[in-house]
């Protein structure tokens, strides 16, 4: 008996301890978790514009883009496809929220950088939060026309500078919708036609089909253009195709630059009279380290 009762009690504890660990274990199951929303958008551009996706953690994004001249410009020049105008770029990510990238446009033979950063995310369960909000700040250098040619512009005069917020929703796993407010400053501009500082409102969205294509479009409207500009609002098509590690967007849009700055403030195509140009995005994510 003088060993039985030692075992009896030992055996007793191990029961209590486990169903302790148990009640500790289910405890934390029931506890909510914080489910956060992901790909609002597929990549970080939704036909020109910016999204509100990021780059995870340590992940370097190569994008190309590519747009041909205008459709209505005839077979003799292909309906557009004799001119070619590109952007090369690369984005890294910092963190999972926290990017930096780099760019250079040869529509005007331009170089961007820019930060882009995710403030809030679309969430659920544990914490409820409605939409994701990235903002983008970018500083643009045109090196057209070069200095040889026109020595009175200064390196002050090229400099051009975007303020972005973007907010989104993933309302399914079909629907997306962003709006964007944006701030473009143009240290030198035409100041009969143009302004140094133009305000616009952008409103895009994306509409799943299948598992690896999806329908985009976007619009930007000019808040404050001058009654005599040339310029007109930007307006874009795509189809988003995903190819294991590339995104493919085929485009169609009145904007022949790549930038939110020509985008918004320098887009010289009336989409209705057919200055639309047809072209592409691809882009490639390479992982520099180890998944965390």
């Amino acid at each position: 008996m003088k060993k039985i009762v030692p075992i009896i009690l030992s055996l007793t504890s191990l029961t209590a301890f486990s169903q302790d660990d148990l009640l500790k274990e289910l405890s934390e199951k029931e506890k909510p978790e914080v489910n956060y929303t992901f790909q609002t958008f597929k990549g970080t551009r939704i036909v020109n514009g910016q999204s509100v996706e990021t780059k995870g953690k340590h992940e370097l994004e190569f994008i190309f883009s590519h747009r041909f001249g205008t459709l209505n410009s005839g077979s003799y020049n292909l309906w557009g496809l004799d001119n070619a105008f590109v952007r090369l770029g690369l984005e890294y990510g910092i963190t999972d929220r926290l990017g930096v990238a780099i760019g250079r446009t040869s529509t005007d033979k331009s170089f961007d950088s820019y930060i882009r950063y995710k403030l809030f995310r679309q969430s659920s369960g544990a914490k409820n939060f409605p939409v994701t909000v990235t903002t983008i700040a970018t500083t643009n250098f045109k090196s057209s026309p070069p200095a040889n040619e026109n020595p009175l512009i200064t390196t002050k005069d090229r400099l051009s500078y975007v303020a972005e917020v973007l907010i989104a929703r993933k309302f399914s796993s079909s629907f997306s919708f962003q709006l964007s407010g944006i701030y473009v400053h143009r240290n030198m501009v035409y100041q009969s036609y143009e302004n140094n500082d133009d305000y616009a409102v952008g409103f895009s969205g994306r509409y799943k089909i299948t598992r690896s294509v999806a329908l985009t479009g976007e619009y930007f409207y000019r808040l404050n253009p001058k009654n005599n500009t040339p310029y007109y609002n930007s307006l874009g098509f795509g189809i988003d195709i995903e190819t294991g590690g590339h995104v493919f967007q085929l485009v169609f849009t009145n904007s022949v630059g790549m930038i939110t700055r020509s985008v918004v403030a320098e887009t010289d195509g009336n989409f209705g009279a057919g200055d639309i140009h047809f072209g592409f995005n691809i882009s490639r994510v390479f992982q520099l380290s180890k998944k965390h």
